[in-house]
């Protein structure tokens, strides 16, 4: 049998097969960022994932920053995924929860009256997002993070883990790239702090590290993950030394004895980020980004990893599991649907019995 199929244990999470389903923002919440029955369709279909990542999740008001992007901050928040692990536990399926703060990413016309934009430092990101009331806007310029501020920061993580917990997933994910909030505390461009969370690598790594501390004692470390991505520059990041921070964070973190730690291919020329993270950190490593189910075999069966997760092929692949194990042929996907509300290009794809069937 394909080492991929096999069992896996992740910290405190079992794992029937080692195909994680990876964190994809699909933008179909309600705008009070709670999930509808289209979302927990969606999650359903995709159970058979040894684990699911579910798409970054607000963990606060000022957390959000795109539209129609789920939060967990509210009862009704809450409930709405409490649906959603429901339906996957049902199916027998896994399923944490990315926690997201968009930090400087973010514009007021996706954010609930009076939800402040805040950053390491009051520094604009030169990007754009979309609104569904105003088109593509610029991002704002946020207010610079007080220490105080950063401590409350940290306590809404903390109460997201939590509720998250009572929603009834499996564990969080720490969500530390694409130029959001624990990234852009992380790289030198959007952080010119001048305190104990700023200037050098230690320094700038110390809020995610103390965000992972504060929901790893909430909810267990072995339910805590860590996502990173070394030199993203997504979201208007720079960072001219990716390989070093990424061993800074990795250092400080071991002694949580966290779950796991799921790696991005680095988009620098020269960077291996798999082997950064290798040799940097104690933990169980997730691949990510651009593997098939060959070259997903090879890598764990090469030891470079424990599990691999995909992103772009879940999406038109419900099934995806059971295609990988009997070597079918992988359908695609509309672009176009993305990010549109409502279930065509969603929750519409058909697994591969669906369409013999259909055929016969």
């Amino acid at each position: 049998m394909s080492i991929l199929f096999e069992p896996v244990r992740l910290g405190d999470l079992q794992l029937a097969n080692r195909i994680v389903m990876a964190p994809m923002t699909r933008s179909r919440a309600d705008r009070q960022g709670v999930p509808g029955s289209e979302m927990v369709a969606y999650y359903r279909q995709r159970a058979s994932a040894g684990l699911i990542v579910a798409e970054g999740t607000a963990p606060s008001a000022s957390g959000l920053g795109y539209c129609r992007t789920p939060a967990i901050y509210s009862a009704e928040q809450v409930a709405g995924w409490r649906q959603v692990t429901r339906a996957v536990h049902g199916e027998g399926g896994r399923i944490v929860l990315q926690l997201m703060h968009v930090g400087r990413a973010a514009s007021h016309h996706n954010k609930p009256l009076g939800a402040a934009t805040v950053a390491p430092s009051a520094i604009r990101a030169r990007t754009q997002v979309f609104s569904d009331t105003a088109g593509m806007v610029d991002t704002e310029l946020p207010e610079a993070l007080t220490l105080e501020g950063i401590a409350g920061v940290i306590d809404d993580y903390r109460r997201a883990a939590l509720n998250a917990r009572e929603a009834g997933f499996d564990g969080v994910e720490l969500h530390c790239t694409s130029g959001y909030l624990p990234m852009q505390f992380m790289a030198a461009g959007s952080n010119q702090r001048s305190d104990a969370y700023g200037g050098n690598a230690r320094n700038r790594v110390r809020f995610a590290e103390e965000v992972l501390a504060a929901m790893a004692g909430a909810i267990g470390a072995g339910r805590v993950g860590l996502r990173l991505c070394p030199g993203n520059p997504y979201n208007d990041i720079d960072d001219h030394e990716p390989a070093i921070t990424c061993a800074a964070l990795c250092a400080a973190v071991a002694p949580l004895n966290l779950a796991y730690l799921h790696v991005m291919r680095s988009p620098v020329p020269g960077l291996d980020a798999f082997a950064v993270a290798r040799s940097s950190s104690p933990l169980a490593l997730i691949l990510n980004d651009g593997f098939d189910g060959d070259s997903a075999q090879a890598a764990l069966a090469a030891g470079e990893g424990a599990a691999v997760s995909f992103g772009r092929h879940f999406i038109g692949n419900p099934d995806l599991v059971e295609r990988l194990r009997h070597g079918r042929p992988l359908a695609g996907f509309d672009r176009k649907t993305l990010y549109t509300p409502g279930a065509r290009g969603y929750s519409d794809y058909p697994s591969w019995q669906a369409r013999a069937e259909v055929a016969q």
